[in-house]
């Protein structure tokens, strides 16, 4: 049992897709398939169930992949213990945000990470801000920028550092004030259409005794404040994706005091906590 084994061993772990971990890890499916039946023949024990159709992790294979996240916690953290002292912590690590994020957060967070840790390389991919937490807790990324949310999945550590109001935006041709002025018999909404703002604007409308007249339900904030730009209806948005809009100017935002905000934060696996690089991260950015 090795460490490249270990590490092949844990991206399957969370993946369960032999394709999809055998593309990242950089090896064939069938060294793959070798390394998980040798590691199987090691322990002794069935460490995946696999059919033509799911992969599924056995109870022994839980146990191994708690192991794992140890042992290479640990490696990991031996290895930087080996460098010389006066040595400037270095290495490169993945993270994943929304673009949005990218725009809003990552230039001064980078800008106070090459300043202090000039020899820290930031891999960064942006994409749909639904898939953030995903991506961590599958092994895809080190670290990323995401929204804490009720599930949050238990082997994923958050650090908050920022909370984002949701405001009502309304077309600014549309004469209230307030939100409080808004007729909701009568105006239209855009709705989200799945994720956390869904279930946010969902519960904010029954404490209001509010039944919302439904115009349309999209995937991504920036596709509300477009849509509520064309005059098609309000809606509700992250005030930083207002902010960072190419459409801002032809909306009004509407502060409502008692909709749930955004928890933004920092997300890592906790088995990799003590990691200098994420540790260090962490430390830098966390309130």
């Amino acid at each position: 049992m090795d460490i490249k084994s270990l590490k092949l061993f844990q991206h399957l772990a969370n993946t369960l897709h032999f394709s999809k971990t055998a593309a990242a890890m950089y090896v064939s499916p069938p060294t793959l398939t070798r390394v998980i039946t040798r590691l199987e023949l090691e322990c002794e024990a069935t460490l995946f169930v696999r059919n033509n159709r799911s992969v599924v992790l056995t109870h022994a294979g839980q146990r191994l992949l708690e192991f794992a996240e140890h042992t290479l916690s640990q490696y990991a953290v031996l290895k930087q213990e080996l460098k010389s002292k006066e040595e400037a912590l270095s290495g490169e690590l993945s993270l994943y945000c929304s673009v949005t994020a990218s725009q809003s957060y990552l230039p001064a967070m980078l800008d106070k990470l090459q300043q202090e840790y000039p020899l820290v390389d930031i891999k960064l991919d942006t994409g749909d801000h639904a898939l953030s937490i995903d991506k961590v807790a599958s092994g895809q990324v080190d670290i990323s920028l995401a929204m804490q949310t009720p599930n949050f999945p238990s082997h994923v550590a958050f650090g908050k550092f920022d909370v984002v109001p949701l405001v009502l935006i309304v077309p600014k041709n549309m004469s209230v004030e307030r939100w409080e002025d808004v007729s909701w018999q009568q105006v239209q909404v855009v709705m989200p259409a799945r994720g956390l703002s869904m279930r946010i604007v969902n519960e904010w409308f029954v404490e209001q005794h509010i039944r919302p007249r439904i115009y349309a339900q999209v995937s991504g904030n920036e596709a509300i404040v477009s849509m509520v730009a064309l005059g098609l209806g309000v809606g509700f948005v992250p005030s930083i994706v207002l902010e960072n809009s190419v459409v801002k100017n032809k909306v009004r935002a509407l502060t409502v005091p008692n909709i749930e905000p955004y928890q933004l934060g920092i997300c890592y696996l906790k088995a990799r906590a003590e990691e200098p690089l994420i540790k260090t991260l962490t430390q830098l950015f966390v309130s």
